[in-house]
């Protein structure tokens, strides 16, 4: 089945504007809707020296683009960009993109949004508050928290905490917010990416979870606690594991995704294993949100080099999670 994709193309000066002309030289089995100001990939696709034609987004057609061609969703910058030079001028215009693009999935527009790299520091400077993506997009569709999951071939990793000082992880693993990331990851991965029976395997805090209680109390205290109330209510879940032996294939092989409780405990194994293959997936919102797992990349901008191949994961996630979401509602209709 094909589907409707908005792409916000992302921070203007940066790499997806060169990933977004690279991804409309072939055709795709979705429609995808790049949400941008065209003329900024025409000037791209130029300097790129590759071909594009532009086509204004019609709503009433889903004909996905033809190779060589991209569907656009007007939104006009504020000033023309210069290839590599970050302008805060155009801060409003990247969350107007973003605006126009969760609007356009919470009304059934489009089936899922995919998101190419922002920056978040020219947005703050442009006088906007912005702490990234998944903060816009929870405070925007009104979800009550968010989970961040990367994922790639054969390894998702879900985080209990995300961009936190690590000396501040300990005090913000409660059993409430425990509770509640275990509970859409486990509903996600049920609409998402047909898992029925998810089993969770979940990383301890502490180096050897804890070790009965000599290398820390979070295992005991907390962690083991909220995991059996929830496994009470049918969430298959194992662990607290040392997340050190946790990462090997043979504990692997017994799960279907990773709960780590904090960033760089589960992202730096994910990304050794898949890194330009991984998508950020945003779980708990009411809309499908998936993003390429780097950032704008102002120096590779302009120079043909950038790699697309973690955008066309994250488009291939959004496509298996609009499918899966749909098979799920026939299911229970």
């Amino acid at each position: 089945m094909s589907y409707r994709l908005a792409l916000t193309v992302g921070e203007p000066s940066g790499i997806g504007a060169d990933l977004t002309v690279a991804l409309a030289q072939q055709s795709h089995a979705s429609q995808i809707v790049a949400i941008c100001d065209p003329q900024l990939l025409r000037r791209r696709a130029e300097h790129l020296g590759l071909p594009l034609s532009i086509k204004s987004f019609d709503a009433t057609d889903r004909t996905p683009a033809s190779a060589g061609e991209i569907i656009v969703r007007d939104v006009p910058l504020a000033e023309a960009e210069t290839i590599g030079q970050l302008n805060p001028a155009n801060g409003q215009y990247v969350l107007d993109t973003l605006t126009v693009a969760a609007q356009g999935c919470l009304d059934g527009e489009f089936d899922a949004m995919v998101t190419a790299p922002v920056h978040k520091g020219v947005i703050n400077e442009a006088g906007v508050p912005f702490t990234g993506h998944t903060e816009f997009l929870e405070e925007y569709t009104g979800a009550e928290r968010v989970v961040m999951m990367l994922a790639t071939e054969g390894l998702m990793v879900a985080l209990v905490t995300t961009h936190l000082p690590l000396k501040d992880v300990p005090d913000a693993i409660t059993p409430e917010r425990l509770t509640q990331i275990t509970t859409i990851l486990d509903k996600d991965l049920k609409r998402y990416f047909a898992l029925p029976n998810a089993n969770i395997l979940v990383c301890g805090l502490n180096p050897h979870a804890g070790e009965g209680g000599h290398m820390g109390r979070e295992e005991i205290e907390i962690i083991e606690p909220t995991l059996n109330t929830l496994r009470a209510q049918g969430i298959q879940l194992t662990g607290p594991l040392p997340a050190d032996t946790l990462f090997t294939d043979k504990v692997l092989a017994n799960g279907d995704a990773v709960l780590a409780m904090y960033h760089d405990q589960g992202l730096p194994v994910l990304k050794y294993k898949g890194f330009g293959q991984a998508a950020n997936i945003t779980l708990g919102l009411p809309i499908i949100r998936t993003s390429v797992d780097h950032g704008t990349a102002l120096d590779l901008a302009g120079t043909g080099r950038a790699d697309s191949g973690s955008l066309y994961t994250a488009i291939r996630y959004a496509e298996k999670m609009a499918s899966c979401r749909a098979l799920t509602k026939e299911h229970h209709s």
